[in-house]
């Protein structure tokens, strides 16, 4: 009995708040008739995004409320309300989540009702239960009805909020315009850095060199130790230019990669990185190794994540988890530093987010003050 009666309470809380929130619905009608009243007149259309966006809030907080309830997961899928109002417009009209809210919305004022009329059920269910239970000697009667008029409501909910096919799609198509632009965005940006490397490095080196070589040629024959001493300052320059080089390729992609292997590799950085690294490998040694641009992409985020790390957090310990997944490569970089990581401090994390989403991965980025800071990186390759 004690375990019906804490369910029933905690489907009567769930009841309470959804009766708050079809009173709130109801009076959204109002909202609803100025909007559609604006629209027709024209005058009043620059509501219509505004009300969408509210709509939003309120079928958030139906999901948030369903879920608290059932436990499972609503996911939202929304195109981003930005820009001109002409822009505004136009996604509020085509988002296919706004139609999935609005067909809730309707078909929530229809069955809403139910759960402000089943609510008194509480108290005479107590006194029925009671008479029942405790002179009869039978299970309860009321009380279940009450949890399972819960359970009805949340699955309505869940079914009718949960978004189309079109709206994951158009959701997915946005995220993916976006990567993209990020992922030119940052190729031109170092297509740049490259050609401003060669022009200022290398190749100026090689331009220094030619011209001593010139000079060695004309001066051989005249004074030799001269020629001598060119040719050997020349040979120092070829091998700057090539320390030059070698550092522009490891930018590119890390020969160590090719070398060593992913796992070795940030054992290399770990290592040279100035801390105390423990590396932990979970299958990524065993089968068939990641697309090159995964493991750079994986690199690279652990050079600068240890690099931050070093510059940043304080601290001398930090370890680095590389797991192979069904899906693509996990790389889990945590350091006992201060935290407050703030990607818009110029700590290097818009670029490590970037060179992830052009690979279609995501990053999150957990950095309390007081640490410890730890990035998450989720990468998807065909193993």
């Amino acid at each position: 009995m004690r375990a019906t009666l804490r369910q029933t309470a905690r489907a009567t809380v769930h009841l309470v708040l959804a009766a708050a929130m079809a009173f709130g619905t109801y009076i959204f009608i109002t909202v609803l008739l100025i909007t559609a009243t604006g629209a027709v007149a024209v005058v009043g259309i620059w509501l219509l995004p505004e009300t969408v966006l509210l709509i939003r809030r309120i079928a958030g907080a139906k999901r948030r409320l369903t879920v608290s309830w059932t436990g499972g997961e609503i996911r939202e899928a929304y195109l981003p309300l930005s820009g001109p109002v002409r822009a505004r417009l136009r996604t509020a009209v085509k988002d296919p989540g706004t139609l999935t809210d609005l067909r809730w919305m309707v078909a929530h004022y229809a069955y809403a009702w139910l759960t402000v009329l089943m609510l008194p059920l509480w108290p005479v269910g107590l006194v029925v239960d009671g008479v029942w239970c405790g002179l009869l000697g039978r299970r309860a009667l009321v009380l279940p009805l009450i949890v399972r008029l819960a359970d009805v409501e949340a699955g309505w909910s869940a079914a009718l909020l949960r978004p189309s096919p079109e709206a994951l799609l158009a959701q997915r198509v946005e995220r993916l315009t976006a990567t993209r632009a990020d992922a030119v965005a940052a190729h031109g940006a170092e297509l740049r850095r490259i050609e401003r490397d060669l022009h200022d490095g290398a190749q100026a080196r090689l331009v220094a060199l030619s011209m001593r070589i010139g000079l060695a040629g004309r001066a051989y024959a005249a004074d030799p130790d001269a020629a001598r001493k060119l040719l050997s300052d020349a040979q120092d320059q070829a091998e700057e230019a090539l320390t030059e080089l070698r550092h522009l390729v490891r930018g590119i992609h890390p020969p160590i990669l090719t070398d060593r292997g992913l796992v070795g590799a940030v054992r290399a950085l770990g290592a040279g990185s100035g801390l105390r690294v423990a590396v932990r490998a979970d299958g990524v040694e065993d089968g068939p190794r990641a697309p090159a641009a995964v493991e750079a992409a994986a690199y690279f985020v652990v050079a600068e994540a240890l690099t931050n790390a070093a510059k940043y957090g304080g601290s001398d310990r930090a370890e680095v988890l590389l797991a192979r997944s069904r899906t693509g490569l996990s790389v889990r970089v945590r350091d006992e530093g201060c935290g407050g990581a703030d990607e818009s401090a110029g700590s290097g994390l818009t670029g490590m987010r970037r060179r992830v989403a052009a690979l279609d991965g995501s990053m999150r980025v957990t950095s309390p003050v007081g640490g410890p800071t730890v990035v998450e990186v989720e990468l998807p390759c065909v193993w």
